[in-house]
């Protein structure tokens, strides 16, 4: 079986939910449309006692993923992280640290510090970064479990802006890789799975659909899609014409 291994644990699907901008409500009807096995969460939605708790919604069986989301530094993300393993979501982190507050572009530096730091506590770190192959190698010097380059701006459905990167990753690193942000629609889900990357986080293309639970399950078809053509080993590209029979003469011939 083609099975996705991000710190020893293993997962049929490659397709990982962001949680953020779709209601509780929906929550349930994503994750079993998608066919998903993990999916984030930020820690203000799964505050104990509150009215209305993310843990609530979620199916049981799925993988949390909380994120740092808010983090600005090293130390911050390091907070956020701890908060989560006590309020019962696990070891796994998404670690998100962010400074810039209008393109929100990760910090590449500080996150591989706070990959170090929580790597060292045990926790299984997926470090959301911009897409650089020096940064990448540090991460997975500092204990990364994965890397998750951005497509593009987060929350912006661009798709696959930062592409060459990302294959350069792919070809590079020896983590599984996971595009995180700006994938915008199935087709490009696709094309991130045909570069080879072991899986695609979506939210914000499923969350401003006009029907979220067939947009999550086309995403979740899109994704099987570019795995299978990714094993299958994409076909030849020409630049000139190719009869598909063999061509042995013309009629007039």
């Amino acid at each position: 079986m083609d099975l996705l291994t991000i710190g020893g644990h293993s997962f049929r699907s490659r397709f990982i939910l962001g949680s953020g901008k779709f209601s509780l409500e929906m929550t349930k009807a994503v994750v079993e449309n998608g066919g998903v096995e993990m999916a984030t969460l930020a820690l203000r939605r799964a505050n104990a006692g509150g009215e209305a708790n993310i843990l609530d919604y979620m199916p049981q069986g799925i993988t949390l993923l909380p994120n740092t989301s808010g983090a600005r530094t090293a130390e911050e993300a390091v907070r956020i992280a701890r908060l989560a393993r006590e309020l019962g979501c696990g070891d796994f982190v998404k670690v998100e640290v962010v400074r810039d507050s209008k393109y929100l572009l990760p910090d590449n530096a500080e996150t591989v510090r706070a990959t170090e730091l929580l790597a060292k506590e045990g926790f299984v770190v997926l470090p959301y970064m911009y897409p650089d192959l020096n940064t990448a190698r540090d991460l997975v010097n500092a204990g990364a479990a994965a890397v998750m380059p951005l497509g593009a701006p987060i929350g912006s459905n661009k798709g696959l802006c930062t592409r060459d990167f990302i294959q350069i990753l792919v070809d590079e690193i020896d983590l599984p890789i996971i595009v995180d942000a700006g994938i915008g629609r199935p087709s490009q889900a696709c094309e991130a799975m045909e570069l080879g990357v072991d899986a695609v986080m979506a939210n914000t293309a499923i969350a401003t659909a006009q029907d979220i639970p067939l947009m999550a399950r086309a995403f979740r078809l899109a994704i099987e899609a570019g795995r299978m053509a990714y094993r299958a080993k994409l076909g030849r590209v020409l630049d000139r014409a190719e009869a598909s029979s063999p061509l042995t003469g013309f009629l007039a011939d």
